[in-house]
Parts: structure tokens; C-alpha cells; sequence
């Protein structure tokens, strides 16, 4: 059972780091270099899941996509099934929850981007788009590749939102850290501390790596 959800951990993972990949960079690029007033309240709303318990944003994301609402029913539409207590209901609980740990890092990484580096771009010819890829992407890669792996680590560890939205279901919903919950209430301590032991391990591979991720961005 445990590489069961070993794998389900990975492909959750995965999946919400990849699209936060997609929807993370455009969105980062906007307020690392918008001058809109309301700028704050878009920030406000990315940071948002960082400040709500878990189990909040698990309730609500319960009630918005369960088949009394409409977006839980068009949704149901789409993809053939009831989104509460599936693998779509928390891959979209997973990437909104995870928003913010890829859209700080991506945010500040393109506000790092030294500003006349870009308008000498400009000057010379070089398109916007080219621009973003040729100059900016490269400059703000470390950044970048910081909130990579702060979202891969922090869904790998993901609990509330994953039980209110999942609950606890072997092969569809049950991750890592929802196996532990179960080994704990089971009173397996042996399993439970195996697992949280390879959990524990990897945080600290992953906070060292994003250490020095950090400090390639702001050299001390």
C-alpha cells in the first residue's frame, strides 16, 4: 500500500507543479512588473492560502465543487465524474492551495531582473516575447527553480486540504501523508514512523536546495 501512495504523491506532485508552471509565470511576471494600483489585492488573494488553515480552503473548495454548485456540476460534465473525492478534486485543491509557493518565488525572481538590462533589449530590437525568453527566463532562472521545488515539496506533504477534499481513499486519494494518518489511527507506530521518517528526510534535502537556490538569487 505504501508505494501505492507513493506514487499517487508523485503523480499529485507532479501534476500541480507542472501547472502552476503554466498559470504561475505569467501571473508572476504581471505583478513583478505591473504598476496598477490594486496590485495588493491580487497579491493579497495569491498569499491568501498561506494565512487560511487548510482544513478552511478544503471546506470551501468542498462546497464550490460539489454537485449542489454550478461549477461542481459543469465541472462533473467535463470530466465524467463527481470532483469531491477523486484525483481531480485534489489536483485542483493542490494547485490552488500551492498557489502562492510558486508565485512568491517566481515574483520575486522577476522583480530581481535588473530593469535597464531589459529596456537595452528593447532599445536593440528585441521583442517583448524574445525578450522574456532571450534575457529575463535565463536572469531569473535560480528563482524560478526555487518555487519548483518549494511546490513539488509542499504538495509531497499536503494534508488537510487533501483530507477535506479527498478524504481517505487507497489508490485515488490516499497520499503520504494521509497513509501516516491512517497508520497513526490503526496504531501501526511502526509504519507511521517510517514514513514520516523518509518525509522528514526529504524536507531537509529540500530546504537546503532552495537554500541555495535563494542565495544564487540574493548573494549575501
Amino acid at each position: 500500500m505504501i508505494w501505492t501512495a507513493v506514487w499517487l504523491t508523485v503523480r499529485l506532485a507532479l501534476a500541480t507543479t507542472a501547472i502552476l508552471l503554466v498559470l504561475g509565470l505569467p501571473l508572476a511576471y504581471w505583478l513583478a512588473t505591473t504598476r496598477w494600483r490594486w496590485r495588493f489585492i491580487i497579491d493579497a488573494l495569491v498569499a491568501l492560502p498561506i494565512v487560511l488553515p487548510p482544513t478552511v480552503v478544503g471546506f470551501f473548495l468542498l462546497m464550490a465543487l460539489g454537485p449542489r454548485s454550478a461549477v461542481g456540476r459543469s465541472l462533473e460534465s467535463i470530466v465524467g465524474h463527481s470532483v469531491p473525492f477523486s484525483f481531480t478534486g485534489i489536483l485542483i485543491g493542490s494547485v490552488l492551495f500551492n498557489l502562492p509557493f510558486a508565485v512568491r518565488p517566481f515574483t520575486a525572481a522577476f522583480a530581481g531582473v535588473d530593469r535597464r538590462l531589459v529596456e537595452a533589449s528593447w532599445c536593440l530590437g528585441v521583442s517583448r516575447l524574445g525578450t522574456f525568453f532571450k534575457l529575463i527566463l535565463p536572469l531569473a532562472w535560480a528563482g524560478i527553480l526555487s518555487g519548483i521545488v518549494l511546490t513539488f515539496a509542499h504538495t509531497v506533504g499536503e494534508f488537510g486540504v487533501v483530507l477535506m477534499l479527498g478524504g481517505n481513499i487507497p489508490g485515488v486519494t490516499q497520499t503520504l501523508s494521509i497513509l501516516i494518518y491512517d497508520d497513526v489511527q490503526a496504531l501501526d507506530y511502526a509504519a507511521a514512523s517510517v514514513t514520516s521518517l523518509a518525509l522528514l528526510i526529504f524536507a531537509f534535502v529540500v530546504l537546503c536546495v532552495t537554500h541555495a537556490l535563494q542565495k544564487r538569487v540574493l548573494p549575501i
